[in-house]
């Protein structure tokens, strides 16, 4: 079916695009979102200090929209390199389901409201970094690098590190070494995350000609780079606990988590494959939603709960 056909097929009798809650939720990227909410989240609990847990409340509402605005911002701008990729083709706009505009007008209304909100009811710090991070994924990640260059996600990433500072800031009204920390592992865990995909879906990024690293560069030196980003990332999510700011807790989990993900690059690097690939793609989401998790705990540990 041509994408013509299956854009009429979402419309009614008079042209309008049919579409339901579900695909609203779609444009979120509700599975990205989740793990900026718990990053935030964790940034906002181990913050020194007290916020109201109303307003605690309102700041991570705020950057769960305001993550949902990126992406709905990112599939607007996206909409054509979707259609050509067997991993996005499904999304609302390339199936006709949502139309472009629609999807410009809904990811800016949460822009505005989710970084209002936050400046409003909790402080303008907070606010300004969460529009900082909108702005950075849809300007420059989404519209300059992602198709130009295949440093697109070492660059880009940092508007996926910022959602721990922005919970630190929400508390506490201001920066400090600790959420810095929290912004460098997430920073320093994107390229080798998304590497992975890009190994095992590299004829996707090339039929809708994004430069990911596998495409211009090939799997040998992708998979170099993914070992070598894993072994400056093992030690990088330690230092929490080596600057005193986490415990032994967080510190134990920490050097595990590290040595499987390096176990993982490394076996990538010399047993190449799609297997190997995708084993690793997944770990790295572990590996992170392990590393706040601990991090959350030995807060509430050392805090007496």
């Amino acid at each position: 079916m041509s994408e013509a056909a299956i854009r009429n097929e979402y419309r009614s009798e008079d042209g309008a695009y049919e579409a339901s809650v579900g695909d609203y939720i779609a444009l979120l990227k509700p599975r990205v979102m989740s793990l900026v909410v718990f990053t935030g989240l964790v940034g906002l609990m181990v913050a020194p200090g007290a916020i109201h847990p109303l307003l605690g409340a309102i700041a991570i509402v705020c950057i769960a929209v305001g993550a949902g605005a990126s992406g709905a911002l990112n599939m607007w701008y996206d909409a054509d390199i979707d259609a050509k990729m067997a991993r996005t083709a499904k999304r609302p706009i390339p199936m006709g389901r949502i139309s472009a505009e629609n999807a410009l007008s809904f990811g800016m209304v949460l822009s505005i409201g989710s970084v209002t909100l936050m400046g409003l009811a909790v402080n303008y710090l907070a606010a300004g970094l969460l529009a900082f991070t909108i702005a950075f994924y849809v300007l420059v990640y989404t519209m300059v690098l992602k198709r130009r260059t295949p440093q697109n996600i070492v660059i880009g990433g940092a508007a996926g590190a910022l959602p721990p500072v922005i919970g630190w800031a929400a508390v506490t009204g201001s920066l400090a070494i600790e959420p810095l920390v929290l912004f460098a592992i997430i920073f320093m865990w994107t390229p080798p995350h998304f590497w992975a995909l890009g190994l095992f879906r590299e004829g996707d990024y090339a039929a809708a000609g994004v430069p990911m690293l596998p495409v211009t560069h090939g799997p040998k030196v992708t998979r170099t780079n993914i070992l070598v980003y894993s072994l400056l990332l093992a030690p990088l999510g330690v230092a929490p606990w080596l600057m005193g700011f986490a415990g032994v807790v967080y510190g134990t989990v920490s050097v595990l988590l590290g040595v499987f993900f390096v176990c993982h690059a490394v076996r990538l690097a010399v047993r190449p494959g799609d297997q190997a690939a995708k084993s690793l793609f997944g770990f790295s989401i572990l590996y992170l939603f392990g590393i706040f998790a601990a991090l959350l705990a030995d807060a509430l540990i050392r805090g007496g709960l």
